[in-house]
């Protein structure tokens, strides 16, 4: 297997950038979005599958894909003010990272942007390569959309 790299367009958050990191760099402030309609709206992207069941502890957060079983994901670095690297967790099918990284542009905007690393053999970078880099640009889309505070 390769690893395949995956690198989301940079986007403007209108917020300082140590209170955007400090908010996405402790999963429980994720956890009050996932709520059932979230994940019925998200698992709509899942063929033959559902996601239910998500909870969250500051460094991670697990929920169920009724096609896999329980995934998640674990912060494994903070680097403050800066960068988060989450690692996969669970009975994810590939090695799976993902860095977020945050660059401040004025006192009150900053930019990010994401990378998933995703070890993948040929078929599944085949199947699902374009997914993961139009997931990867909705996912930063849906995160300059947070009321970061």
């Amino acid at each position: 297997m390769a690893a395949s790299k995956y690198v989301s367009d940079v986007k403007t958050i209108d917020q300082n950038n140590e209170v955007v990191f400090n908010f996405l760099s402790d999963f429980n402030n994720l956890g009050q979005y996932f709520n059932e309609y979230t994940l019925a709206q998200i698992s709509q992207q899942i063929p033959n599958g559902s996601i239910d069941n998500f909870r969250s502890d500051a460094d991670s957060c697990h929920f169920n894909i009724s096609s896999l079983g329980e995934v998640g994901l674990r912060i494994v670095e903070r680097e403050t003010p800066k960068t988060l690297k989450i690692s996969g967790d669970g009975k994810i099918p590939f090695e799976v990272y993902l860095w977020i990284q945050i660059i401040p542009v004025t006192p009150y905007q900053c930019k990010i942007r994401l990378t998933l690393h995703a070890e993948l053999n040929m078929m599944m970078k085949m199947v699902a390569g374009k997914k993961l880099k139009d997931g990867i640009n909705k996912l930063t889309d849906t995160l300059t959309l947070f009321p970061y505070r």
